[in-house]
Parts: C-alpha cells; structure tokens; sequence
C-alpha cells in the first residue's frame, strides 16, 4: 500500500470510530468526549477520567491503540485491522476496551 493510501484508510478509519463513539454518547449509551487532532483520537470517558488513544503511525502503516489494558499495533490485513501480537479485529479489541473503560456493553463496527 502506497503511503497515500495508508493516510486515506487511516483518516477513515478515526472517522469511522469517531463516529460510532459520537453516536453512542448522543444516545447515552457511554459518556464519552472525543477529541481530534491531526492522526490521533483521543477518548475520555467522564465518568471515570480514563482515556483510550488511538493513531496511525504512517512510517510503519499501522493503527496503534493505547488503553489501560495496554497498547496495541494493528496493520492492515485485506479489509481489517489486525493486532501484529494476537491476530485480535481493531474494532473488536476497541469495543472491549470501551467497555471496560465506559462502564457499559459496547459493540462498535
């Protein structure tokens, strides 16, 4: 994958859970401020304080998700994100980890 092509998949990708996680704060599902700056997201759950940060990191055409359950690489394989550790889904890591932080089941997707 070109480097251009890299920064349009991940630029989608932040939006994409932007969205989600917008979505479920107007619906009062978890209480969550969304923050954005150039290729990083930050999440700050207000009940708790806690913060999950998600990235891309262009050099090594990854996704990289820090959470209090630890920090996570994802690289794209066909049309997913997967972990470079366990083979885990980028979304299906974050739900869990929005779970665990949100204080409430979350699926994004």
């Amino acid at each position: 994958m070109t480097e251009s092509e890299f920064l349009a998949l991940a630029e989608s990708t932040l939006d994409r859970i932007e969205e989600c996680l917008d979505r479920l704060n107007d619906e009062d599902v978890v209480d969550v401020e969304c923050k954005r700056s150039g290729n990083v997201l930050e999440l700050e759950f207000l009940r708790n304080g806690s913060k999950i940060i998600i990235n891309s990191q262009a050099p090594l055409q990854e996704m990289w998700l820090a959470a209090r359950s630890g920090g996570f690489h994802y690289k794209r394989v066909g049309e997913e994100w997967r972990n470079t550790r366990d083979d885990t889904e980028l979304f299906a890591s974050l739900s869990q980890c929005v779970t665990e932080q949100g204080g409430a089941p979350v699926a994004l997707g």
